[in-house]
């Protein structure tokens, strides 16, 4: 089956637009507003430092709703009854694909460090000598094709041994804690503000062939969360931070917190340009950088205690 691509211009209010499009029978709409936009970034810039050009170009100067019709007299008739109330519709036609699927094509297994090759859960790779980490990235962040991802799979790498207990905080998909424990790490702890992390993150483990008694998750937020820092614990000779400057800055304080005596901390996510801020927090929290490494525009950071 083929299907309609239909496109409604708004200059008014796409709210608005939607529930008369509803009304004349069209559903699964999806909204594009630069207004949304910018202040979905404004409100979340807690998140990132950066945004990808070409995705804040595609909704420069855009208010419009999108919706999708079946190529037939049904879907013929909705398009009908919208132009006939007066909507321009722009249209084209689109093959029946398997959208759910098809994102996946994008991924392929990725070779990190010496040591390492991250393998979607889809593919049947060979590793060639290397300790396979199956994943399946979901809507979760963290695949390993981010250059932050692979500078702190690199430092995980060298970092991890037999022994070790692990925390990742802002543990995304789980990756950096799945790498630890697929390198020989003991045990690791993840935390994520976003509530799906540890169904994702626990399921990435199981992947590997990782229990829950080797790997568990919480969804909360340790800048703000006592009690979740009092769940969390301590004694951790490795603690992870692949988020951001503007949380790696406060965290600084905390992470030292969690870690065993002689312990290692490294963060990354620190977008160029924000290096100084950075290091100067590491520094005020009692932190020695013993290294910093440098991959595209991202910057990241392996730390000790004084």
């Amino acid at each position: 089956m083929q299907w309609i691509e239909c496109s409604v211009d708004c200059s008014g209010d796409t709210e608005e637009l939607c529930d008369r499009l509803a009304g004349l029978g069209v559903e699964g709409m999806s909204v594009e507003d630069e207004r949304d936009f910018r202040e979905f970034l404004e409100n979340n810039r807690a998140y990132w430092d950066y945004v990808d050009e070409e995705l804040a170009q595609r909704f420069r100067g855009v208010s419009r709703v999108k919706f999708w019709l079946p190529q037939d007299a049904d879907g013929q008739a909705v398009l009908g009854r919208v132009r006939g109330a007066g909507l321009t519709v722009s249209t084209a036609l689109i093959a029946d694909e398997d959208w759910e699927n098809n994102w996946k094509q994008y991924y392929a297994p990725i070779p990190v460090g010496e040591r390492l090759l991250v393998v979607p859960a889809w593919e049947d790779a060979a590793a060639e000598g290397r300790a396979p980490l199956r994943l399946d990235p979901g809507l979760i962040f963290g695949t390993g094709s981010h250059a932050t991802t692979r500078m702190c799979l690199e430092a995980v790498e060298r970092l991890s041994a037999p022994g070790k207990r692990v925390l990742d905080l802002g543990c995304g998909s789980g990756i950096l804690a799945i790498g630890a424990l697929v390198l020989g790490c003991r045990e690791a702890v993840g935390c994520d503000i976003d509530p799906k992390a540890p169904d994702v993150a626990e399921a990435n483990a199981a992947l590997n062939g990782i229990g829950r008694d080797r790997f568990r998750v919480y969804a909360g937020d340790v800048l703000s969360d006592e009690g979740m820092r009092a769940a969390l614990g301590g004694d951790y000779d490795l603690v992870l931070a692949n988020i951001v400057a503007d949380v790696i800055i406060p965290l600084a304080p905390i992470a030292k917190r969690f870690l065993a005596p002689g312990g290692d901390f490294v963060c990354s996510g620190v977008i160029d340009g924000r290096e100084a801020e950075v290091e100067s927090a590491l520094k005020r929290a009692g932190f020695v950088v013993e290294e910093h490494f440098r991959a595209e525009e991202w910057n990241c950071y392996h730390c000790r205690l004084a």
